[in-house]
This record gives structure tokens, sequence and C-alpha cells, in this order.
């Protein structure tokens, strides 16, 4: 029979510090989510470009971003770029892994978006004496951002999650590196690992259902 003691007081002790990571956490996701989304804009306009060069670079960024396991991206950042001569902390690689991943399935998400708005809205811009560039940020932009808020959405939370890849190259600060750190002082895995699921889950759950209100009263009409 299956019998296990849950040590409450131990759990509840490092409550504080794993909030501290949880803070963590969400600071790594919220900036790579702002970095990837302006790549994600640029590799997606470079992906419609004319230009077979910004074309390929475009296809390349994708490809490699949503072909590969995002571990592998961080280990590059981390180690790869390490043999190159540059060398990064953990936060950094972290960081530079989940972006260069968000940007590549965002990319795609943009295009997608793009090509819901009608050519005709940018017609109608320019008839009206906007520019290419300001029919594009005025008219384009807010409507594509419409068609893409949910997915993005989702891209928030997998971003949220993936921080948790920080482990491996050493990064001790996030919620995931926390709970490592309680749990090789005390071996009490359960618990302390109990506890970062239930607020990995409280985050993503925050997140989601901050974007539905947040989607309801923009897109309302």
């Amino acid at each position: 029979m299956f019998k296990y003691t849950f040590h409450w007081r131990p759990a509840f002790q490092a409550l504080p510090q794993l909030l501290e990571g949880a803070l963590v956490t969400l600071q790594l996701a919220l900036i790579s989510m702002l970095i990837g989304v302006a790549l994600g804009v640029m590799l997606a306009l470079m992906r419609n470009s004319r230009s077979r060069v910004l074309n390929f670079i475009s296809a390349a960024w994708v490809e490699i971003a949503r072909n590969t396991p995002a571990l592998f991206q961080i280990y590059m950042a981390y180690f790869g770029l390490g043999q190159l001569g540059i060398h990064i902390g953990s936060f950094a690689a972290l960081l530079a892994g989940i972006t260069f991943n968000n940007a590549g399935y965002l990319a795609e998400t943009f295009r997608g978006g793009l090509r819901a708005v009608p050519m005709t809205q940018t017609r109608a811009a320019r008839s009206l004496g906007f520019s290419a560039p300001d029919a594009f940020r005025l008219i384009v932009l807010p409507q594509m951002f419409r068609v893409v808020f949910y997915p993005m959405t989702n891209q928030a939370v997998w971003a949220i999650l993936m921080t948790s890849l920080g482990v491996v190259v050493g990064l001790n600060s996030d919620l995931t590196g926390v709970t490592q750190e309680l749990n090789v002082l005390t071996f009490r895995t359960f618990e302390y690992f109990a506890i970062a699921a239930v607020l990995y889950y409280m985050i993503a759950k925050a997140v989601t259902l901050g974007a539905r209100l947040i989607g309801w009263r923009m897109f309302r009409y």
C-alpha cells in the first residue's frame, strides 16, 4: 500500500523563495515575448518580401525554430556561442533561446494574420493619403494583432513553461532553479516540485484568463 506524508511545513517555509523564482520566470517570459513579437513581425515581413535573401533568412529561422527542440536552441546559445568565444550568462542564454523559439513560431502566426487582412484595406488607406509605412502601422498591424491575439496567448504560456529549461544551463534564480536548489538541500522532492507545479499552473491560468479579459474588452465590436 502506497504511504506518503506530505510535509507541509518545509513546503510553506520555502514559499517566499519559490515566489521570487516565479517573478524571475515571469520576467523571462515577458521579455522573450516582447522581443519575440518584434522579431516575429520582422520575420513575417521578410518572408513575404520579394528579396530572395530576406526570404531565405526568414525561412531558415522559422524552420530551425520550429523543427528543433527548444533545449537544443538554449544549449547552442550557452555552450555553442561559448566555443566561439562569446560567453553569456545562464539568464541571457535562456532568454536568447526562448526568444529565438518564440520569434520562429510567431513569425508564421503573424504571416497568417497578415494574409487574413484584405489587401483592400491597404488600398483604401493609400487612397486616403496614408503613406505605405503609415498604412501598415495604423491599418494593417492592428487588424493583424486582432486575428493573432489568442494564438499569441498560447505562445506566451509556452514561453512561461520553457523557462524551466534554464536549469540545464545552470540558472538557479527562476522557479525551477529555486525548486531544484531546495530539493538538493533538503531532498523534499515531492513537496517542492508539487508547489512549483501549482505555481506554474496558476501563472499559466492567470495569463490565459487575463488575455481573455483583454480580448473581450478590446475586440467586442
